[in-house]
């Protein structure tokens, strides 16, 4: 049976909940008995999301999705690159460090984003396409998971995908801020989910 790594992020900065985790619980409440899904959720912090993810991918899945949150955008980006940068919010770009020194510069999923955007999108869900995954916490999930995976000589396919905020986050907010069901944002999951359990396996 085909296995999947499902992860997301804890809450952070002012957000008291996170819309990646808050889709996940929601996704699982109607898994289909295959594939096999295990779930992850990971700490806001670069060496300890580092640590977690290296211990998580010793299993060999067959493919993970990372899930994080991204504020201000109205529809799920499906990332295609993946970059050696990291960098915190706070600091400035000329600050910014290698995810892993002497590393390829990015890498790009082999798992086909269009085809899911095509079928989410005919799901009535708003959804996209994107090539920049940021160069936050995002970001280097993906990277480091390829990286891994190329270096360790895994079976494992990565994606990953960020979800706009929920109306819970946004409620409050004094300004109009961009967000998308939860309901939807896990509907879009089950059908990459359902997707991945048809792809052929090298």
């Amino acid at each position: 049976m085909k296995t999947v790594l499902v992860t997301a992020f804890e809450p952070y900065d002012r957000w008291t909940t996170n819309a990646s985790w808050d889709a996940l619980i929601a996704f699982t409440r109607d898994l289909p008995a295959a594939p096999r899904v295990v779930t992850r959720r990971y700490p806001v912090d670069f060496e300890k999301t580092r640590a977690k993810l290296a211990e998580d991918l010793a299993a060999n899945y067959d493919f993970t999705l990372h899930l994080g949150q991204a504020p201000g955008s109205s529809r799920i980006h499906l990332e295609s690159l993946a970059i050696n940068i990291a960098g915190e919010t706070t600091q400035s770009p000329d600050d910014f460090q290698t995810l892993v020194p002497g590393g390829p510069a990015a890498y790009r999923t082999s798992l086909p984003l269009d085809q899911w955007a095509t079928k989410i999108r005919a799901a009535g869900i708003p959804v996209q396409v994107s090539y920049h995954a940021g160069t936050y916490l995002c970001n280097a999930i993906y990277y480091l998971a390829q990286h891994m995976a190329a270096e360790k000589q895994l079976k494992t396919q990565s994606a990953f995908i960020h979800l706009p905020l929920s109306p819970s986050q946004v409620l409050n907010e004094r300004h109009d801020v961009a967000s998308l069901s939860t309901a939807s944002c896990a509907e879009a999951l089950q059908l990459i989910l359902n997707e991945l359990g048809q792809l052929e396996i090298a």
